[in-house]
C-alpha cells in the first residue's frame, strides 16, 4: 500500500465534487485494451486488487484511485525480421531490389500484422487526494506519465479545480546543500547515508554516495568545488525514510518503525487492514509533506 515515489500537486481551489460523482466519472473512463493497430492505451482502474468494481476508495476525507497505461510489447528486432522477409519476397517477384518507399510500406504492413498478436504490459499508478489539504499525490517517478495522468483527470472529472505542481520558496537543491555543509537537517528531519552531488559547471560531473557517512570532509570539499546536492536521503521523525530530489520529488519512501501499528490495529479482516494501512499512510505522509514544505520556506506563490 505505501506509496514509494511521490509527486505533489495542489488544487487551486477546494474540491467540490462528491466522492460518488468522482468515482462514477473514473468508471466511465476505464482503461480498455489497445485498439487493433494501436500500441498503447490509458485509463482508470480500481485501486484495490480485491475489488474490481469500485474506482474510488474513500476514508476520512482521503481518496484513493488508480491510473493505468497498457502498452503492447513488440520488439524492434521482430519487426525488422518480418520486414526483411517481406522485402526478399517482393524483390524476387519484381526482379529488382526493394526501394526506400517500398521498405517503409513493408514495415507498416509488418506492424499491422504483428500488433494484434503482441503481448500487452500494464503499469498502474496509485493516486491519493487529501480533500482538506487540496493535495494530490501520485505514486510515480515518471513525470511524463504524471502529465498524462493529470491531463486525463481534468478531462474525466467535470468541475475539478485546476492543478499545479507544488513549488517551494527555497530550492530543494540549495537547501539540501546547506544542510550538508552545516551537517544539520531542519527540525524533525535527520540526514541519512545516500547522496548525489552534481557540478554546476558545464562538465556536469556527478558524485554518488550510497550507505556512506555524509559528515566527512570530502563532502564539504565537493561542495566548495561547486557541486550541489540533487538527491539526499532523509528520515522524518524516525518514522519515514525517503530520498529528496532537487525537483521536489520523494523517492524510495518507506515506513521505518510504524508498520507494526497497522497489523496491531487492523485484525484479520482484509478490508479493515487495507483501510488501516491507507489511513496510517495518508496521515504520516500528509504530515511529512507539510513539514518538508515548511523546511523549504513554504510554497512559492503562484501568479493568477
Amino acid at each position: 500500500m505505501w506509496f514509494r515515489n511521490l509527486l505533489f500537486y495542489r488544487f487551486r481551489a477546494g474540491v467540490r465534487v462528491s466522492a460518488a460523482a468522482f468515482g462514477d466519472a473514473l468508471g466511465a473512463g476505464t482503461i480498455t485494451a489497445p485498439a487493433r493497430f494501436a500500441t498503447e492505451s490509458r485509463g482508470w482502474v480500481p485501486p484495490r486488487d480485491d475489488d474490481d468494481e469500485s474506482f474510488l476508495f474513500a476514508s476520512h476525507r482521503q481518496w484513493l484511485f488508480a491510473f493505468a497505461t497498457e502498452q503492447k510489447i513488440l520488439p524492434a528486432s521482430v519487426v525488422r525480421e518480418a520486414t526483411r522477409a517481406r522485402a526478399k519476397s517482393l524483390a524476387r517477384r519484381q526482379g529488382h531490389p526493394v526501394g526506400r518507399k517500398q521498405m517503409r510500406e513493408l514495415r507498416e504492413q509488418a506492424l499491422e500484422e504483428l500488433l494484434p498478436r503482441a503481448l500487452a504490459r500494464r503499469r498502474t499508478v496509485r493516486c491519493w487526494i487529501d480533500i482538506e489539504a487540496r493535495l494530490l499525490v501520485l505514486d510515480t517517478a515518471n513525470e511524463k506519465v504524471a502529465d498524462e495522468l493529470v491531463a486525463l483527470l481534468a478531462k474525466s472529472v467535470e468541475g475539478l479545480p485546476a492543478l499545479a505542481r507544488i513549488d517551494t520558496a527555497r530550492s530543494p537543491g540549495g537547501s539540501m546543500t546547506q544542510w550538508l555543509t552545516s551537517t544539520e537537517a531542519p527540525s524533525g528531519f535527520s540526514i541519512d547515508r545516500d547522496l548525489e552531488l552534481v557540478s554546476t559547471t558545464d562538465a556536469k560531473s556527478t558524485v554518488r554516495y550510497a550507505r556512506h557517512d555524509l559528515g566527512g570532509r570530502d563532502i564539504r570539499e565537493h561542495v566548495k568545488g561547486g557541486k550541489v546536492a540533487t538527491r539526499l536521503g532523509l528520515t522524518w521523525k524516525d518514522r519515514v525514510s525517503f530520498v529528496l530530489t532537487d525537483r521536489f520529488q520523494l523517492r524510495r519512501v518507506g515506513p521505518v518503525a510504524i508498520e507494526a501499528e497497522v497489523t496491531a490495529e487492523a485484525g484479520d479482516d482484509a478490508q479493515e487492514r487495507f483501510e488501516s494501512d491507507f489511513v496510517l499512510m495518508t496521515g504520516e505522509l500528509g504530515a511529512l509533506v507539510t513539514d518538508l514544505i515548511d523546511a523549504l520556506g513554504g510554497e512559492k506563490p503562484r501568479e493568477g
